[in-house]
């Protein structure tokens, strides 16, 4: 069983997150053990404070290092983390990570202990980052509110892969990204819809024939919305033949 621990000042954000759909599915079936822990708990001060004015001045509040790396150390110290026979992923996140992506999530995905650092505020101490995390992720070149967002999309990201958390073990596999590739699309019931029918093809019960429209059609919407992912994609004679022919009929 996976575990993923979620640091942060906002653990009530989580609770429907935690229980609903997949990730609760998961959580109940014994898959994933998903935790939201308060690191205000960890101040250390009568009056909760996890926040301090940065040294040199400027605006804005930065988050102490103590109450996070005590938190961390706590949940390191408890049974359920020494059971593990990995140390656990201490991920931060912050806009200035490393961008996630599905191949992160698949990295992730291998891992036994997860623990996400939410921050809120200006910013982070430095010597969170230099001393206690492992990986600093972002979801994106913008900036929210604080951490918990993102946190959630990289959980929901990572849990949907572990095995026996989807019902159909193969929808993880040809999702947009895990092949390099965006989707195929998708059809079904009925076969015609205000005049709009289903390809003919996928009627046919040739599976050979399915797979090779999926995979051109995969590669057709690729290269219409995202040809920077086939720069990184190794491709074969037919798909290369396949673009040539989509690059000869824009021409045309």
């Amino acid at each position: 069983m996976m575990r993923m621990d979620v640091l942060t000042l906002f653990p009530e954000m989580f609770e429907g997150v935690f229980q609903s759909s997949i990730l609760g599915k998961a959580s109940d079936k014994g898959l994933v053990a998903l935790n939201a822990i308060n690191f205000r708990d960890y101040a250390g001060n009568k009056h909760g404070t996890v926040d301090d004015t940065p040294y040199g001045g400027g605006g804005g509040m930065v988050l102490k290092p103590d109450p996070i790396f005590h938190a961390v150390e706590d949940l390191l110290s408890r049974s359920g983390a020494e059971a593990t026979t990995k140390a656990p992923r201490i991920i931060l996140m912050c806009p200035q990570g490393e961008t996630f992506t599905q191949r992160k999530a698949e990295e992730l995905a291998q891992e036994e202990h997860l623990i996400f650092i939410c921050g809120h505020y200006e910013g982070y101490d430095e010597r969170i980052r230099e001393h206690l995390v492992t990986d600093e992720l972002s979801i994106g070149d913008y900036v929210l509110t604080g951490g918990e967002i993102p946190a959630m999309t990289v959980i929901d990201s990572v849990t949907r892969l572990l095995p026996g958390v989807l019902g159909n073990e193969t929808s993880a596999i040809t999702d947009s990204f895990s092949t390099g590739l965006l989707e195929y699309p998708h059809y079904t019931r009925p076969v015609e819809f205000r005049d709009w029918k289903v390809p003919d093809i996928l009627l046919s019960g040739h599976h050979a024939n399915i797979e090779i429209w999926r995979r051109r059609e995969a590669l057709r919407r690729t290269w219409q919305r995202r040809p920077d992912l086939l720069e990184h994609l190794e491709l074969s004679k037919d798909d290369m033949a396949w673009l040539k022919q989509l690059e000869d009929q824009i021409e045309q």
